[in-house]
């Protein structure tokens, strides 16, 4: 899709498979603007169609037709920016690709919070003057390492949002794992439930959600008795990788939480190395790919291109 940002708009540029619909129809089943917001660009007049500000249930698009919705307008930043370095991997004006570092929350979970991912990204709107509050799409446990996807608009975060739950947005993980895996590729299908025995850790159970995770084992150390393996995640349930390998008897090094052997300086030897998805307004497939950036790192730059 042809698109461009002038100041607070987005200007598109009408697809053929937009021809004939109305404007309600496009905002409401094609962009899947969620009704909050409608109701926004409805009383504040954000979207206009060929320089005109028209009635969105009486009006028809026709291809090559240009169609302007307020999207930038400036937004409160509701969380306090920290300085620390952020890793940018993608950027443009709809979305953020950020490198997360081991030992770091993904976001606060208490306000007076301040030290987490969340919290360096709006620093870095900030410098850059980006006039929102930034909102992820997907979270990594605190130890995990890797792309996070952010949006920098509200309905970047509603589209994305609808995509994380169809499963077109694609996570590839890294770990080593205690062990030698036999058969080196396959799939893990067990459902994942809260542990009625702990607060934090999860467990495989019959009443749980159903969680997926293809693996393959890329090379065997023996020195270490440990596996790199690539993960690729059909569900995103919490600790799900860490909880499937456990279940398999093979836990991550250095996760203790659920079994994992190894004197690291890693909680768990996990890195989300790549991330796949369709960009929401140009349709057009994005490759993201987080280098490890710690020189201790159980992880190269090699181990990151073997996936490409």
């Amino acid at each position: 899709m042809e698109t461009e940002r002038i100041g607070e708009w987005l200007e598109l540029v009408v697809p053929n498979k937009w021809d004939g619909k109305t404007v309600d129809r496009i905002m409401r089943k094609d962009l899947g603007v969620p009704r909050k917001l409608m109701h926004r660009f409805r009383n504040q007049m954000g979207v206009s169609l060929n320089d005109e500000f028209i009635h969105w249930k009486n009006t028809t698009v026709s291809t090559g037709d240009l169609m302007c919705i307020r999207l930038f307008e400036p937004q409160p930043l509701t969380v306090k920016p920290n300085n620390m370095p952020i890793d940018v991997i993608y950027e443009d004006d709809h979305l953020l690709v950020v490198n997360k570092p081991s030992g770091v929350f993904t976001h606060p979970n208490f306000p007076t919070e301040d030290d987490t991912l969340v919290n360096g990204v709006a620093g870095y709107f900030v410098k850059e003057g980006i006039l929102s509050t930034p909102k992820y799409v997907h979270r990594l446990d605190r130890h995990t390492s890797g792309a996070i996807l952010f949006a920098k608009h509200d309905l970047a975060i509603a589209m994305l949002g609808k995509e994380l739950q169809k499963r077109t947005i694609k996570r590839t993980y890294l770990a080593w794992a205690n062990g030698s895996l036999s058969p080196e590729k396959g799939v893990i299908s067990h459902p994942i439930g809260k542990d009625p025995e702990h607060t934090i850790r999860r467990c495989v159970t019959e009443d749980g959600q159903y969680a997926e995770t293809h693996y393959e084992v890329l090379r065997y150390n023996a020195e270490k008795d440990a596996s790199l393996v690539k993960l690729q995640l059909e569900t995103g349930r919490t600790h799900q990788i860490r909880v499937h390998m456990s279940y398999v008897g093979h836990p991550l090094l250095g996760d203790t939480m659920y079994g994992g052997q190894g004197d690291l300086h890693y909680k768990q030897a996990l890195h989300a190395a790549k991330l796949t998805f369709i960009h929401p307004f140009t349709e057009q497939s994005i490759q993201c790919f987080a280098y490890p950036e710690e020189s201790e790192s159980l992880f190269t730059d090699e181990h990151v291109n073997a996936l490409k």
